[in-house]
């Protein structure tokens, strides 16, 4: 049987086949991933091959088809596990907030790096629009012209008030969207006002689990009434970049690629070298400085991730 995982708890896995029937499902024996050494082989938005067994509403995952793309993390703790979190995707929505808790120029920096590496658009939604003084709406908006200026399309919303969301709901319709961002950024009250039944389907992932719903480290897909599905992703702590070597970083920059050809040196890493174009475009504001600090964190690998 064909399936599509929509559901994952690390140890067993919510398979739903093209007919729309659900099978809980385990992994056969020492499955792993060719070539992705993480915490979970297999994620939500995967499609697998499952053996149903005799007389029972449950299954073994025997192959993983080859994925169009993923998102990884990694954990910046001592562990540095890896996990995919979503995977065969359209998009993927990063929520940002400036206040209660602040996302940091560096956290939506790494998952723009992330997304770009595995080719996937990302969009970000600055959310809790409603909080907002006067002075944080003139903030709001040098965030937004600094990213729609590199590329990356930006909606501000109030999930709590519904403010803007019809056009979230235009981005999402007929998409295979992964939504993620810090804890408390109001995702969850972001697909709720969405999907309104999506409340009950989190209550009931947190119970499925056996997590809390602050701190379950698993995903789930949500069919969207007006077509298209969603993978809403527990909050993230913080985001580590993986597999991603030094000498390429730069190419994830969209707005350093133009000069990635032009500087002096074939192997100009962009930090000190002379006559490095990128560094001159940094000194004359054609590349914003904060993304270039930015560069520099993630090409010392510094653990400042949250």
């Amino acid at each position: 049987m064909r399936g599509l995982v929509i559901k994952s708890t690390g140890s067993w896995y919510q398979v739903q086949d093209e007919s729309g029937n659900q099978y809980d499902c385990r992994i056969k024996g020492k499955f792993r991933t060719k070539g992705i050494k993480t915490t979970n082989p297999i994620a939500v938005g995967d499609w697998v091959n499952v053996e149903l067994e005799a007389d029972q509403n449950t299954g073994v995952i025997t192959d993983l088809e080859p994925r169009k793309n993923y998102i990884i993390r990694k954990s910046v703790n001592l562990s540095k596990q890896t996990q995919i979190i979503g995977a065969n995707l359209d998009q993927a929505i990063l929520v940002v907030t400036l206040a209660s808790p602040p996302t940091s120029m560096g956290f939506i920096d790494r998952f723009l790096v992330t997304a770009e590496a595995y080719d996937i658009p990302a969009i970000l939604v600055f959310n809790k629009l409603d909080l907002f003084s006067e002075e944080g709406l003139e903030i709001l908006e040098d965030y937004k012209s600094l990213y729609e200026n590199i590329g990356y399309p930006c909606y501000q919303v109030s999930a709590m008030e519904g403010t803007n969301i019809d056009h979230i709901i235009a981005l999402l319709k007929d998409k295979v969207t992964l939504v993620s961002g810090h804890s408390g950024v109001g995702k969850s009250t972001l697909i709720n006002s969405i999907v309104p039944n999506a409340a009950l389907r989190t209550g009931l992932i947190s119970n499925w689990s056996d997590k809390g719903k602050h701190t379950t480290t698993f995903a789930e897909m949500i069919d969207l009434p007006f077509g298209g599905k969603l993978i809403d992703t527990p909050g993230i702590r913080e985001l580590g970049i993986v597999d991603i070597e030094k000498q390429e970083l730069s190419h994830f920059f969209p707005e350093m690629r133009k000069y990635l050809n032009k500087c002096r040196f074939n192997n100009c890493v962009h930090i000190n070298e002379p006559g490095c174009v990128v560094l001159d475009a940094v000194e004359h504001g054609a590349i914003e400085p904060t993304r270039y600090e930015s560069y520099i964190s993630m090409y010392n690998n510094d653990d400042n991730r949250n």
